[in-house]
């Protein structure tokens, strides 16, 4: 894995010194002695590298140096000024120099990428416990849609098992109210009758004399409930006698009842009064 970063940054370093130098030696031959012009680009790719080399021993150990970083950047981007001055002078040929005058910055920016990955890289271990994590939350996630669609598809059954339900009771109540208003209206129309009118009319009349000779229908439809026979609750003792009676179950045994025994008799014996007057009467005898 870590072939895939560094190589392209050796390959593009290697590119761009090899064209540095032979761009120093073409455009500076003219000038000065070629022996001349190749100590400086030497000395462009040699500071390059002596700088890169430093770079990549302080990244080893896990340390970094903006000053070392600046310098080799600026030998970066002198190498690119190099290529880009001779392109912008060279009178054959000015676009292909222009094009390739980028390449020292690129092999700067791929060791910075290449500087990057190893900061960030796992080991096969943590690799692994991450994929492990990461199918873990998959598998959850999983068995939880299943469960919520299983449970909506339930709840879906239930409603319309209900729905149904409901449907089919309502059916039946409206046949049943029609059946009785059915039969309701056959009553009334043989209570409204003439002759049937007389006829139950004398035959009330013989059978139970004194009541109405009218035959009413029978009440259809909410009645009122009766209303409940409110219990006349015991008169409340006073204090007085609440005391005589605390007092004669609490001395009824020697020595003196406690508290909860004199309330459970008092209870006991059919007597009413609520907690909070037993205990003050309970203090003021005791």
């Amino acid at each position: 894995m870590r072939a895939k970063t560094v190589l392209p940054a050796v390959a593009m370093t290697a590119v761009s010194m090899v064209l540095t130098l032979a761009v120093v030696v073409m455009w500076l031959g003219t000038a000065v002695p070629w022996p001349v012009a190749l100590v400086v680009g030497l000395g462009i790719d040699g500071g390059w590298l002596a700088t890169l080399a430093y770079e990549r021993r302080l990244a080893a150990q896990g340390d970094h140096n903006r000053a070392v970083t600046a310098v080799g950047w600026s030998f970066g981007i002198l190498a690119a000024g190099v290529l880009v001055a001779h392109a912008l002078t060279a009178e054959h040929s000015a676009g292909a120099w222009l094009a390739v005058a980028w390449l020292p910055i690129a092999a700067k920016a791929l060791w910075l990428v290449h500087a990057m990955w190893e900061r960030t890289a796992l080991t096969p271990v943590a690799l692994d416990a991450i994929r492990g994590i990461q199918q873990e939350a998959r598998d959850e996630a999983a068995v939880a849609r299943a469960r919520l669609r299983a449970e909506a598809a339930t709840e879906e059954t239930r409603l319309t098992a209900v729905t149904e339900a409901g449907a089919r009771v309502a059916r039946v109540q409206a046949k049943t109210a029609q059946a009785l208003a059915g039969a309701w209206s056959t009553l009334e129309t043989a209570r409204a009758g003439e002759e049937t009118g007389r006829a139950l009319t004398s035959v009330t009349a013989r059978v139970t004399p004194g009541v109405t000779p009218r035959w009413e229908l029978p009440v259809w439809g909410p009645s009122e409930p009766l209303a409940a026979r409110s219990l006349e609750s015991a008169p409340a003792l006073t204090d007085e006698a609440l005391d005589v009676i605390v007092d004669e179950i609490r001395t009824s045994e020697t020595p003196a009842l406690s508290y909860r025994e004199m309330a459970a008799r008092f209870r006991a014996a059919g007597h009413s009064a609520s907690e909070m007057r037993l205990r003050a009467a309970w203090k003021r005898v005791a």
